[in-house]
C-alpha cells in the first residue's frame, strides 16, 4: 500500500553525509536520511520523556539537489518539506515499513542555528554568452562574478560577498576601520 500526495513539513537532524548522484536522464539527485525526534514535557515528574525517533529518506532532485550537495552536512538540524510516500516493503524474509519524502524545499533549522544565504548566480537567457566580466570563473560558463580585484579587497578587509553587499564588516573594531570600499 503506497500513500501517495501527502505534503509534509519536519524538522530534524540528517543522520548521514547526503550523497549526490544523478539519474539516468542526467538530472542530479541527492539522498539522506532525517531523524525526527519527538517528547513532552511529563509534568507530575519533572522530566522530559523521549517520544523516539522517526527516520524518513529524504530525495531531491535537480536545483534543489546541487543545492543540498553543497549545504547539507550530517547532523545539520533541517527543515524541509515535501511529498510523503510511505511504503511496504519485504526482504529476504523480513517486512517493514518506509517512510519516503521527496522534498519540495530544505533549509537549516535556525531555532538551532545561524546559517549564511548564498544566492547561486543565474545563467545568461540568451544564446551567446553575455559579454566577459574582470574575474569571470573559468569553471563556470554562462554564470557571471563580482570582479576579482573588488572580491579580493573585499576579503583584505575581512568581508565576503554578502557582507560587503549589506555594507557590514567581519572586522570587529569598527572605530578604526577603513572603509570597505576604497
Amino acid at each position: 500500500m503506497a500513500m501517495k500526495n501527502a505534503i509534509v513539513t519536519i524538522t530534524g537532524n540528517i543522520g548521514n553525509d547526503p550523497t549526490y548522484n544523478t539519474t539516468r536522464t542526467g538530472d542530479a539527485v541527492v539522498n539522506f536520511r532525517v531523524g525526527s525526534s519527538s517528547g513532552h514535557w511529563n509534568r507530575s515528574t519533572g522530566a522530559w520523556v523521549d517520544d523516539g525517533t522517526s527516520w524518513f529518506a529524504v530525495s531531491a532532485f535537480r536545483n534543489l539537489a546541487e543545492h543540498a550537495k553543497g549545504s547539507l552536512h550530517r547532523g545539520d538540524p533541517v527543515i524541509l518539506t515535501g511529498a510523503l510516500k510511505v511504503k511496504e516493503w519485504e526482504n529476504d524474509g523480513r517486512k517493514g515499513t518506509s517512510a519516503d519524502i521527496v522534498a519540495d524545499a530544505i533549509g537549516h533549522d535556525l531555532s538551532q542555528g545561524t546559517s549564511a544565504f548564498v544566492r547561486r548566480p543565474k545563467p545568461t537567457t540568451t544564446v551567446e554568452r553575455a559579454p566577459a566580466v574582470v574575474g569571470e570563473r573559468d569553471d563556470a560558463p554562462g554564470y557571471e562574478t563580482q570582479p576579482t580585484a573588488q572580491t579580493d579587497e573585499w576579503e583584505a578587509h575581512g568581508m565576503n560577498v554578502s557582507d560587503a553587499v549589506r555594507g557590514e564588516s567581519g572586522e570587529q573594531d569598527s572605530a578604526e576601520q577603513e572603509p570597505a570600499f576604497a
